[in-house]
């Protein structure tokens, strides 16, 4: 079992390889060999909970090969039951310690949901209104101040969010309470869209 601070230093490490333009995993972490190994089960090293967002995939931005991370998506990384489920999995079956919360700058369905709030509509998808209900908490309060909605707003909303899923997951689920107690860490993480670059927004426990 690799501890969270080994875990949390691959991902820094592989996104900096990322960032640099280098590709230094383990060599052969791709391939049909690797693939064969794996069959007959997996030990991944960290969860993600990213978003959908097609220019986020965790594995290529953090540099990690197949079997190496246990990757949730869903649009603005929102935290609902099947999320937490999926967590509680992977932490138990797996002992995996270390659990990143990976939002990113221009998120789409952060941005919905603050023109939501700005400009409802009654014609939304109850589908898409489901997502938009789970991230209007968080970012609710940042509207109250009468600041303009521009790019600094939307950073805001993101780091928000991201926040309030790291919350979620530390305080929500008495499975991940427990795990947390016997060294789970749970932290929150922003991908830049322009640099590539991630950033860990808390590091401890």
């Amino acid at each position: 079992m690799i501890d969270p601070d080994e875990a949390l230093s691959r991902l820094q490490e592989g996104n900096a390889r990322f960032v640099a333009g280098l590709h230094g995993r383990e060599p052969g972490s791709t391939d049909a060999s690797r693939r064969i190994r794996l069959v007959g089960g997996q030990a991944p090293f960290a969860i993600v909970l990213g978003c959908s967002d097609s220019r986020v995939p965790a594995e290529i931005v953090f540099d990690q090969g197949l079997g190496d991370l246990f990757v949730i998506r869903v649009a603005g990384n929102i935290v609902a039951p099947s999320q937490i489920g999926s967590i509680e999995f992977a932490a138990e079956r797996f002992g995996t310690r270390l659990v990143v919360v990976l939002g990113h700058s221009q998120c789409g369905a952060v941005q919905a949901t603050l023109e939501e709030l700005e400009r409802p509509s009654e014609q939304r998808s109850p589908n898409l209104a489901a997502i938009v209900n789970r991230i209007r908490p968080a970012v609710a309060p940042l509207l109250e101040t009468g600041a303009p909605h521009d790019d600094d707003l939307i950073e805001q909303a993101v780091r928000a969010n991201i926040q309030a899923s790291v919350r979620q997951l530390r305080q929500g689920s008495p499975i991940l309470e427990k795990l947390v107690s016997e060294g789970l860490r749970i932290v929150g993480a922003e991908y830049s869209l322009a640099s590539g670059e991630v950033e860990f927004l808390e590091t401890e426990p």
